[in-house]
């Protein structure tokens, strides 16, 4: 409800002062803290102290007005209540806290809470913004806080609690409060308007409660503004042109395009909503909101209450969302993300939005490209390796030992299994993709030649590592070492004989190894590397030779037409005396 009694000569007031709240139970979406603070005055349990923390709002400063004047009229001497409520009662002191943040005016509020009040019980002080007092300014409080006189009390309000000192935390009774839901804004926003006789869309409201962000103040500024430009009502297209986002149905069409893989439909989409005037980053915002409400609609279906909007709207993002799978929308996300921050500072934001546009329509064939290159099925069918489990995903040495050798005969039969088989010498699955000819035939990672010191080993050690895994820099970390022992909190690892360059610095910094093995192990690691002794069957295979065998395989062949690149590097996984192949390439290629 609007303030009962404004001051006469004060003119108009916004809205989100006249409707600011009044008593505990006008509060909205801090009802817990309300229901405390009321039965604490009703018990006589007051603190001396009290912090309110929370975003900006939320109702820190409605509260603490509420609560002075609750103690001085739970006292029996009831102040006049719009004083108090506007912050201009004599014995409810508000200070600012950015403003008066020096050590002298710490000693001055001291000085001035020995006097007595005025005429009601208590002399309240609400510092607003306390974390912007000066250390100095803190520690001088710090006694008066811990003992106040009896007619003292304190309420400090501040949106960074972690810049209050924890000696000051320490002396206050400490209230969180919670960003406002989105329904309950949407609640209030649709109360003020009934009280101003002003129409409004349902889809309107909803939308100006997602922008307040959990800010009740937000979102009454924020209808301020349409009411001020609104002729009869305020209404979705009201809303687009007067706050300036982007209009829904061309963020819909831009996602339509982009979901059926239309490059040209989704430019042309995008291009409409750049030339309403809005920036490249407030684009890339509207398209990862609605890609946020397919992904919520898509696996909770039409909750109008998750997807924050109306009834009709919900049905609408339902039926959308069918048609993404949700792996993809979080990715379309992300790539929304990264490339808003990018024109942030890009000298081309126009290229950036557009390079990122024609991404995400090709989201499917790049993804069926991914899926390619790591040898799994992909829903085009050109790859018809089986996705392997984790354990069989263990990765095996790319330098093995030459095995015994064998007959012509024995050669080309099934290889027998080792005779003790270790955990990074799994064979391959017997649907894995045949190398070519060229490459020769593959044979299976022999036995370590360090039995004695792998006959300890935990199973599955590497494979806890692996799976630990979540970047591609560990992952390439990894991919330059294999496994030695493990002894205690010490892991031993080799460099591998085919190791990237990076490896040395791997060893010279070897951080990343041992927060990753700290993680997998969930206890503190530290990593050791052994040198590798050279072994005389080894021998060097030329660039030009591997770059010719992959580049007959028909797997790196798809890929190089598929992204029109060539072959830059080639890693073998095996290199023997009595071996021409090599039991896998990794090509690395430049679109």
């Amino acid at each position: 409800m609007p303030d009962s009694d404004p001051t006469p000569d004060s003119g108009y007031q916004v809205l989100a002062r006249r409707y600011r709240s009044r008593t505990f139970g006008e509060v909205v979406g801090q009802e817990t803290i309300a229901d405390t603070l009321q039965r604490a005055i009703e018990k006589d349990r007051t603190a001396h102290a009290y912090l309110f923390c929370g975003t900006r709002g939320v109702g820190k400063t409605s509260m603490a007005r509420i609560f002075a004047r609750a103690l001085n009229a739970s006292a029996g001497d009831d102040p006049e209540e719009a004083s108090v409520l506007r912050g201009e009662d004599l014995d409810v002191i508000e200070i600012d806290g950015a403003s008066n943040n020096s050590v002298q005016d710490a000693r001055d509020l001291i000085a001035n809470a020995s006097v007595l009040p005025a005429r009601a019980p208590y002399k309240v002080y609400i510092i607003d913004e306390v974390h912007m007092l000066s250390t100095a300014a803190f520690n001088a409080l710090l006694k008066t806080m811990e003992e106040p006189p009896p007619h003292v009390k304190f309420i400090l309000c501040t949106t960074e609690p972690h810049k209050v000192l924890p000696t000051i935390q320490s002396r206050c009774q400490r209230f969180d409060f919670r960003p406002i839901p989105v329904p309950r804004i949407a609640d209030h926003l649709r109360s003020v308007l009934e009280s101003e006789s002003i129409p409004a869309d349902e889809v309107a409201i909803a939308r100006v409660a997602r922008m307040a962000n959990g800010s009740m103040r937000d979102g009454l500024s924020i209808l301020e503004r349409l009411v001020a430009a609104s002729e009869e009502g305020v209404d979705l297209s009201l809303l687009e042109r007067v706050l300036g986002v982007p209009p829904e149905d061309r963020v819909a069409a831009a996602v339509a395009a982009i979901g059926g893989g239309d490059v040209g439909g989704a430019l042309r989409a995008t291009a409409d909503l750049l030339g309403e005037g809005l920036p490249a980053e407030r684009v890339l915002d509207g398209l990862a909101e609605r890609y946020r409400q397919l992904l919520v609609a898509a696996t909770c279906g039409a909750d109008a209450a998750m997807l924050e909007t109306g009834e009709a709207e919900a049905e609408t993002l339902a039926t959308e969302g069918q048609l993404f799978d949700p792996a993809q929308l979080v990715h379309l996300i992300a790539l929304c993300d990264a490339a808003a921050q990018r024109v942030r500072t890009s000298t081309v934001p126009r290229a950036v939005i557009d390079a990122v546009v024609a991404r995400m329509a090709l989201s499917e064939r790049f993804r069926d490209a991914a899926g390619l290159l790591s040898g799994e099925s992909t829903p085009t069918g050109r790859s018809k390796k089986k996705s392997l489990s984790p354990s069989d995903r263990t990765v095996a040495p790319r330098k093995s030992l030459p095995e015994p050798p064998k007959s012509r005969d024995e050669r080309g039969s099934a290889p027998a299994a080792p005779a003790k088989p270790v955990e990074r010498a799994k064979p391959r699955s017997p649907e894995a993709p045949s190398v070519p000819a060229s490459a020769g035939a593959s044979t299976p990672p022999p036995a370590s030649d360090q039995p004695s010191k792998n006959d300890s080993t935990p199973v599955g050690v590497w494979d806890r590592l692996l799976e630990a895994a979540s970047s591609a820099r560990q992952r390439a970390v990894l991919a330059d070492f294999e496994f030695e022992r493990l002894e205690g909190a010490t892991l031993h690892v080799r460099v591998r004989d085919d190791a990237s360059p990076a490896a040395a610095f791997t060893v010279e910094h070897p951080e990343v190894f041992e927060e990753l093995a700290s993680t997998a192990f969930e206890r503190r690691m530290s990593v050791r590397f052994v040198d590798r002794p050279r072994r005389t069957t080894d021998r060097v295979i030329e660039a030009a030779e591997d770059r010719d065998g992959a580049r007959d395989h028909p797997i790196v062949q798809e890929a190089m037409d598929l992204f029109d690149a060539d072959i830059v590097q080639v890693r073998r996984t095996s290199k023997s005396a009595e071996t021409e192949s090599t039991n896998e390439t990794t090509p690395d290629t430049e679109a």
